[in-house]
Order: structure tokens, then C-alpha cells, then sequence
């Protein structure tokens, strides 16, 4: 049929299917902005239009619907080499981080000012309500509509929403903008999404309806036989590797218990087979032809299931190791079912799959006994955390095809080397023949450490030489990536009458679900994250990871941080509560201090123990807890509401992270010299969103003394850039940054000894300063000239530093929530009147993002803290696998005095004192709004997340 409508001011006569969704048709149209994140459901918001004005989802019409009609897509504030204020203003604010949805979020803005030039906060409220904020959250949107409102009546107007922590640095810690942001904000093709040729086959993927159960039969004779189909897969025609999901160095501290398709489903949504077709529809229908016959077995959803003496066993494969194998292995194997497959540890890590256990860990400093025989007073506590989805506003998906016997991968991954090497591992190739392309992810937040979606793609095109998409919906985000561990968590702290601490002894029990992916590391990253923030002499802790059927588990943002700081900091506040103590004066006795030995972390890693005792380099937690009670009114009067029914109360926690993992990880970097003397960094390291590529160009501009512009970052791609272990474990500035910042100082050495020559001076005798120049006492020459000569026919040949960035050191990002709530006993219903989160990221490198990622993180916690958790059936199906029924915080669960603040220090191991700022900003939520609530209350809720029937019944048990 033919459509005639106008499309950002210009006619456009098309023909189109009847029934064309307009979201696809604007795809086809070239408008990259209009996206999909939830199945055109109209939640998400990453489809706005404006429709006569009017702003609709595009997923929602239909193209008839647009005849005779304008339509308006953020590409209409798009000018070739300018910004739109608004464009700017979001930028300047430090709202673009992905960039996926912000588009839409410019498009709203823009629509919003032209209708009120100068709108109310409930106005900006209103218009950020149909649209869904991961990242940065919607905190500094605020900052940015008044910053477009001032520049549309003043276009040179400067923003100083952000403070700067520069110093006498040029371009460090100074606010200046994402490098990459215009690119994004524009909706210029950056997602894998954006590069997919029109003629590429789409895969579908047919999905377990069982927790748990063995496929006894499977006829695909059908699917295959119908139209445009090119191949069907199952657990009978895939390679016969096992590999673990995970991102993680080689070897993986994880079970290898994954086969791409395997004969026995653990999980609702497991893969059953997987349709390659021309088209999506052609592969949906194949997909409905497919017949399963199913062997139900009785799904194992708890912990306690798990460690039943009857339970299923979940993983009843043979078991294999690399080294270490167990004396009784033989005699384990015997109740092996060949339907299970097999599961093999690269070394012993207390695995023990019979028992559904996928990994074990323990630790102990000091003598437990002593440390409890000198308390005061013993608390014993259990303390549970829900299972939580990452919901990066971009799913899942792969794009692959052939160059010539060479498979490219584009991905959203945040671990492109991994992988590299996990597909050609599951493929049966070298590395050589894999070329991974990391394009930019729309939200990651862990779950895109894992490999989910790329192995099985990468072996369509391989097996059939065709190009292949592959996508998750947003159902399958759900039920088919990974999510936040399960915990339950028995803690025993002795303190005397002062508060001292004297004692830890806790007992760790996780979920990690249907594979092992993360099963040690994870788990032990709970004490590490949170027992040395208390560094006391005497501590024991032991983990135990069960297998069971639940959706998969994994990476997500914290790793471990969030569920053992919950459990710390509560028996924490509750120990001051008990002994009446003010909160504050109990943190601040125990609290870590800079200079300090981290004792306990000498006995815990992450696949193997620290060369060296860690210590706390630099920590600014006595200023965070000073300022941050000072700003928050810690001691000031509570402003308690008139009505009776509403309870007030403040809470406070304290936090730490890591930036990487030390004696494991390992990033590098090469820095090239142009022949104009501009520069050219190849970093290994994979921005996912947070300004990894603005930190290499800011390393590398404060090393060689030159702009920002003069800078361009090629980064995440496997053929041209140096190895780097990945975005995770909040090691990108800490790593990849050093790395650049060692490439830079390599090329500044061989700058400076090719100036000396030129300039016949030593070495001791030149500087390099800016804009890109060498001086010395006779002269001066330009980075040009010295490119230009290196490049000749008698030069010294291209000039290139490198840098390759391992540590043994820790360094330590700390940081501390104050939370007010105020509880409705009716309803149950909390609400966040004051949330100030403090960190200490060392110096921030970019501090408009560094803000941005405390905000987004922080909003992310108080979402899994107060709604979000997944749910299941009796039968372990995910009843609430969509956005509309998880309900992950929006624009109207903003607290109403919401505070991110940066307090500096200087570390010696991060580049320019430089440590991590987002991942940690996860770990403190929920024990702060916890103990405000029993602040409020008198109730302490052990169980999070805290929903309103929780909260009534512990409220009607109170006062039973």
C-alpha cells in the first residue's frame, strides 16, 4: 500500500506491508533512533515520535495510521557539525552514558520546552514519565532542561552544574563532555543494531516451558522443510563442547557445564532449538512447528531444595577436571546419566555437582574464639536478598557474517577478548579466524560480561556461511540472561559495650541457578566487598553455591557487594541499637582507615588468593561520614509528618568496591603519533556507557600536553586493538586507563629523545608542553614536524608508545548512603524523602559521568531494595518476565531529595589518583533504607527486597 506523510519536514511516499509496525518502518526509513527495547509494548519509551504533535510510541501504530500526518523522530534536532541545546545541555549534564534511549529523551525535552520555555519540575516529571531511564537515571535531567533553557535564549550560555576537580591537571578531572556522546545523541549508526545488512537471516530461539526436564523426543522435519528456513539446531547437531557463559580469564574460576544446546533443560526458557531463517516471521512459524516430547522432573527453586538430602540433582553429568581431580572422582561418576552431559573445572574450587554444589570458599584471620570470648554482646542474624534483573534498556543480540574464512562478530559485549576465544573454543577454530567488533552496548551492568547470545550465533553463520542476527526479546531478557545470585546469609558479630567490634563468623549460601557461571567469584565477593570495611582481627566466613533451576544467574553491577554488604551493615545498626549507640558513632569506631591493612582480603580471591596482604592506599571515608551527616541533618530533628499513620526515620551504610582484580587482570594500549602530529590510541578496554574512551583521551591529553580533539580512541575491537581482560570488576580506569596513560608516557620518551635529535639537545633538556610542542634551550618544534621526520625517508620510522597494566596493588573506591523514609504503617508503602550517596572515586576523571553513574547505580539499588525482584510459579515459571509487571523504578520514584557527591583522594595505583566510581555505588542501598526504616519503626526487615506486605507483616508481628 502507499503512504504519504511528512517525516521531519519532508515528504515522503513509501510503500509499505499492510499492518507494518511504524517502529520497523522508521528503521527502514533510516531513522536509527526509533528503538525497540520491549517488544512494542510502549513502556521503554526508546520509540517516541512525535504524531501531529503529539508525542506516541512508534511500536504502537501502525503504518496506515500514518497518512496525511506528520511525524517527528529525534533526528529532526539533528545539524550536520552543531548541537541542539538540548542535545548539549544533556551532554554538559552528564546524562549520556549508553546512550540507547537518549534520543527519545531529547526528542521529549525539546517538544517540552517549546510548549513551556520555562517548565515546573512537575512539568519535566510528567514528560520524563513515559520514558524508562537505566543509566544515569533522571536525576540530572533536571540540570540538563535548565541548561537547554538557557541556552535556547543564549547559545553561548555555559553550564556550571558540575564541579571540577582539576587542579593544576588541563584535562583531568575537569567536566568537558562524553568524546563519543554526539555521536549517540544524534542517533548516528553505534549499536550493533545499526549495521545489520538488509539480507540477514534472523535466528529464533525455541525456549524450555519446563524448569527442569529431559527432551525424550524432538522432530524438527517440519521447521526445516518450510520457507525461507535455513537451518533448525538442537543438542543433536551442535558442537559437543562444554564452556562456561561467563567473561572470565582463562582459566574460569566456573564450572564449564554448558553445551550450546543440551538434552536436559534446568531452566525455565532453556534452549531447546534454534531456527535460522530469511526472516523473523519465517523463523517464528518454523519455530511453532517444532515437536518436544518432555521428561518432567521436579525442579529444584531454593537453597534449602538444593541442600535436601532427596534433591534432584541438577548438573548429573560426568565430572572431569583440568588438575586437582578428587581422589573419589571414579566413584562419583558412576550415577552420571549420559542425558545430562558433562561439567569441567579447570581446577578444584569445592565444586561438588552430586551435591548441587558448584562452588565452595572459606577464610579466617585471627583466633574466632578469642574474639567472641572478649564480646560484650553476641548477635546472631539471617539476612536474604531477591533475584534481580539488569534491564539494559538495549537487549541482548549478535550480528555475524563471513569475510572470506574469517567469521566477524559484532556485539554488545562487555568482553570482547573473551569473546574471541569462547568462540573459537565452541567452533572448533583459531583465534585468528574470529574478529570481534565491540559496538557501543545500550546498558550492560554485568549481564553483557556474559556470553549469551554470541556463541550461538557466530556458529549459524559458520555452519551456514550466512549472515545471522540474533536478539533476545524482552521476555527472554527475563529468562535467559544472567541476573543478580540468590542470597542467604547466617552472620554472628560479637561487640563489647563500646561498640568495638571483636568478632565476624558468617556463613554464606547462594543461588547461582541453572549454571555455574560466577559460582566461586560471585559468592566471594561478598566478604570481600563488606567484612574489611569493619577490619576486625577476628573474622571466619564460609561459602556455599548450590546449583538449582531457577532462571540463570551471573554478573551483575556490585558482584557480591550488595548481599554481603546487606547482611554487614545491618547487624551493624542493629548491634548499635542494642547497645544505644548512635549509628554514625558505630561505623565511624570500626570503620576502615587509609593506610590500613585489609587483613581478611589476604585470604579470599577471585580464582586465587592476593600475592600480598591489601592495603587501603587512600580512603576519604572520615570526610564522606563528616560531610555527609553535616549536609544529610544526621543529627538534626526529624521532621515528622502530621499525620499519625507516617513513621520517619534515617539510615545510614557504608560502602567499598574494587577498581579490577589484582595478579589477574590485565589491560593494554598503543598510542600512535599522526603524521600532523594529532594522536590515535588503541585501547583495549570496552566502553560500555561510562566514559572509558573520554578516560583514555583525557589520560592521554594530560601526558602529551595536547586537546582533547587532537585525540581519537579506537577501542574493543579485536583485530586492532591490544589485548585488555574486559569491562568488569570496575577495573576500566584503574586498567585500561593506566594502560593508555603508559602507552602516552612511552610515546612522550620516544617524542623527546626524537626532539633531542632534531633539536641536537638532550633529553634532560626538553620538555613537552602544550599544544603539542617540545621545548629545549635553542628551540622549539611542533609534534608535526617530529612525525613528519620519523615518517621520512631517514627517520626513525612511525613514532608508538605501549603500555601493558598489571598490579599487584588494590586500589579501594569507599563511599556511604544516608537514607530518610517515611513509612505509611496502612499501606506498608515506603517512601525515600532524602537519599545522599557520597564517594570517594579517588579523583574523578570525568566528573559530569562519575555523577551520572552514582545516580544511575544508586537509583538501580533503591529499585531492588523497595520493588524489584523476579517471581516464579510453583513450577519455576517467571511470572513477571516483562517491564510493566517487574516494575524497576521510573521518574515518580525519584526520592524527593536525591544527592550525589564527590569526595576526592589521591590514589597511588589508579592513573592521576584516579579509582572506580559506578559499580560500588550498587552496595549500600538497602541496608541504609533498611535501617531508616527501623528507625521509623522499631521493625528490622531481613528479607529484602522490602515490599509493602512485607513491611505490614513485620509491622502486625511487632506488636504481637
Amino acid at each position: 500500500m502507499e503512504i504519504v506523510f511528512t517525516l521531519n519536514s519532508k515528504q515522503k511516499t513509501i510503500q509499505a506491508e499492510a499492518g507494518e509496525n511504524v517502529q520497523a518502518l522508521l528503521k527502514r526509513l533510516g531513522m536509527n533512533s526509533v528503538r525497540n527495547s520491549d517488544d512494542g509494548f510502549g513502556f521503554a519509551g526508546s520509540d517516541t515520535i512525535l504524531l501531529d504533535g503529539h508525542t506516541v510510541n512508534a511500536s504502537l501504530l501502525i503504518a496506515a495510521q500514518l497518512q496525511g500526518r506528520e511525524v517527528v523522530t529525534p533526528e529532526s534536532l539533528n545539524e550536520y557539525g552543531k548541537l541542539h541545546p538540548v542535545q548539549s545541555a544533556l551532554i554538559d549534564a552528564g546524562v549520556i552514558q549508553s546512550g540507547y534511549n537518549d534520543p527519545a529523551l531529547a526528542l521529549l525535552i525539546s517538544d517540552l520546552l517549546k510548549r513551556h520555555p520555562d517548565p515546573s519540575r512537575a512539568e519535566v516529571i510528567d514528560t520524563l514519565s513515559s520514558i524508562f531511564l537505566r543509566e544515569s537515571a533522571y536525576q540530572q535531567v533536571f540540570d540538563a532542561v535548565d541548561i537547554a533553557r538557557q541556552r535556547m535564549a543564549d547559545p553561548e550560555y555555559v553550564s556550571h552544574h558540575v564541579p571540577s576537580f582539576a587542579g593544576d591537571y588541563r584535562q583531568v578531572g575537569k567536566p568537558g563532555g562524553k568524546v563519543d556522546a554526539e555521536r549517540s545523541i544524534k542517533a548516528e549508526p553505534c549499536f550493533v543494531e545499526d549495521f545489520v545488512a538488509p539480507d540477514a537471516c534472523v535466528l529464533k530461539m525455541l525456549r524450555s516451558p519446563h524448569a527442569h526436564a529431559f527432551i525424550s523426543g524432538i522432530d524438527t522435519r517440519k521447521a526445516e522443510a518450510m520457507p525461507g528456513v535455513v537451518a533448525v539446531f538442537d543438542y543433536r547437531n551442535c558442537p559437543d563442547v562444554y564452556y562456561t557463559p561467563g567473561g572470565q580469564t582463562a582459566p574460569e574460576p566456573s564450572p564449564l557445564d554448558r553445551r550450546m544446546f543440551g538434552q536436559k533443560m534446568r531452566h525455565y526458557g532453556d534452549r531447546v532449538a534454534a531456527v535460522v531463517a530469511e526472516t523473523e516471521g519465517q523463523a517464528e512459524a518454523a519455530l511453532k512447528t517444532i515437536k518436544v516430547e518432555y521428561e518432567v522432573l521436579k525442579p529444584v527453586l531454593s537453597i534449602a531444595e538444593a541442600m535436601a538430602e532427596d534433591a534432584p540433582v541438577v548438573h548429573n553429568g560426568v565430572i572431569s577436571y583440568g588438575v586437582g581431580a578428587p581422589d573419589n572422582l571414579e566413584e562419583q561418576n558412576k550415577s552420571s546419566d549420559p542425558r545430562d552431559g558433562r561439567i569441567h573445572f579447570n581446577f578444584p574450587f569445592g565444586g561438588d555437582p552430586k551435591k548441587n554444589i558448584a562452588a565452595r570458599g572459606h577464610g579466617e584471620i585471627g583466633d574466632i574464639d578469642k574474639g567472641f570470648a572478649e564480646a560484650d554482646v553476641i548477635l546472631e542474624r539471617s539476612y536474604q536478598s531477591r533475584q534481580a534483573q539488569q534491564l539494559p534498556p538495549e537487549q541482548h543480540l549478535c550480528y555475524t557474517y563471513m569475510e572470506g574464512d574469517r567469521i566477524i562478530v559484532r556485539a554488545a559485549t562487555q568482553v570482547p577478548w573473551h569473546v574471541r576465544r569462547k568462540i573459537a573454543i565452541v567452533l572448533g577454530i583459531r583465534q585468528n579466524k574470529v574478529h570481534v567488533i565491540k559496538e557501543r552496548l545500550g546498558g550492560g551492568f554485568g549481564s553483557k560480561q556474559d556470553i549469551l547470545v554470541e556463541e550461538v550465533c557466530a556458529f549459524a553463520t559458520h555452519s551456514t556461511g550466512r549472515p545471522v542476527l540474533f536478539r533476545h526479546t524482552r521476555e527472554e531478557e527475563f529468562i535467559a540472561t544472567s541476573t543478580r545470585h540468590v542470597a542467604e546469609i547466617d552472620i554472628r558479630m560479637g561487640a563489647k559495650n563500646d561498640g568495638t567490634i571483636t568478632a565476624f563468623d558468617v556463613n554464606y549460601r547462594f543461588n547461582t541457578g541453572p549454571y555455574g557461571n560466577h559460582s566461586l567469584t560471585v559468592p566471594c565477593n561478598a566478604p570481600a566487598i563488606s567484612l574489611p570495611l569493619y577490619p576486625c582481627p577476628n573474622v571466619r566466613f564460609k561459602v556455599d553455591t548450590y546449583y538449582s533451576n531457577i532462571v540463570p544467574t551471573g554478573a551483575y553491577q556490585g558482584y557480591g557487594g550488595p548481599k554481603g554488604n546487606f547482611a554487614v551493615q545491618m547487624i551493624v545498626a542493629e548491634m548499635a541499637d542494642v547497645l544505644g549507640i548512635d549509628h554514625l558513632d558505630m561505623i565511624e569506631r570500626n570503620r576502615v582507615h587509609e593506610g590500613q591493612r585489609l587483613d581478611l582480603l589476604g585470604k579470599v580471591g577471585e580464582g586465587k588468593l592476593p600475592s600480598a596482604v591489601p592495603v587501603a592506599h587512600s580512603c576519604a571515608l572520615g570526610r564522606i561520614l563528616e560531610e555527609g551527616a553535616a549536609n544529610f541533618g544526621w543529627h538534626d530533628p526529624k521532621e515528622d509528618s502530621d499525620n499519625l499513620h507516617i513513621k520517619v526515620g534515617r539510615g545510614i551504610a557504608t560502602m567499598q568496591q574494587k577498581s579490577g582484580i589484582p595478579d589477574i587482570d590485565q589491560a593494554n594500549a598503543w598510542v600512535k603519533l599522526a603524521s600532523d602530529g594529532t594522536l590515535i590510541v588503541h585501547s583495549g578496554g570496552a566502553d560500555i556507557g561510562t566514559g572509558l574512551d573520554t578516560v583514555v583521551t583525557k589520560l592521554t591529553a594530560e601526558v602529551l600536553c595536547t586537546e582533547l580533539s587532537e585525540i581519537h580512541v579506537v577501542s574493543g575491537d579485536t583485530d586492532h586493538c591490544l589485548f585488555d581482560k574486559g569491562a568488569y570488576a570496575s577495573s576500566g580506569t584503574c586498567f585500561s586507563g593506566n594502560a593508555a596513560k603508559q602507552a602516552a608516557e612511552d610515546l612522550r620518551c620516544k617524542i623527546l629523545d626524537t626532539a633531542a635529535h632534531l633539536l641536537k639537545e638532550t633529553v634532560e633538556e626538553l620538555t613537552v608542553e602544550y599544544p603539542g610542542l617540545v621545548k629545549g634551550s635553542k628551540g622549539s618544534i611542533s609534534f608535526g614536524d617530529i612525525a613528519h621526520y620519523a615518517e621520512s625517508g631517514t627517520g626513525c620510522g612511525q613514532l608508538m608508545g605501549q603500555g601493558s597494566f598489571i598490579t599487584s596493588e588494590f586500589a579501594f573506591p569507599y563511599g556511604a548512603n544516608f537514607a530518610e523514609v517515611a513509612v505509611d504503617t496502612r499501606t506498608g508503602k515506603v517512601s525515600l524523602r532524602k537519599f545522599h550517596a557520597l564517594l570517594d572515586c579517588g579523583t574523578p576523571i570525568n566528573p559530569e559521568l562519575a555523577l551520572g553513574q552514582i545516580y544511575g547505580a544508586s537509583m538501580r539499588a533503591i529499585g531492588h531494595t523497595l520493588q524489584e525482584a523476579i517471581e516464579y510459579d510453583d513450577e519455576g515459571r517467571v511470572v513477571n518476565a516483562n517491564f510493566a509487571d517487574y516494575g524497576a523504578p521510573m521518574v515518580g520514584d525519584l526520592p524527593e531529595e536525591f544527592l550525589a557527591t564527590l569526595v576526592p583522594s589521591n590514589d597511588p595505583v589508579g592513573p592521576f589518583g584516579a579509582k572506580s566510581v559506578s559499580e560500588i555505588s550498587v552496595n549500600a542501598a538497602a541496608p541504609a533504607i533498611a535501617s531508616a526504616i527501623h528507625d521509623a519503626t522499631g521493625v528490622w526487615i531481613r528479607d529484602w527486597h522490602i515490599t509493602p506486605e512485607k513491611m505490614l507483616k513485620a509491622l502486625k508481628e511487632s506488636v504481637m
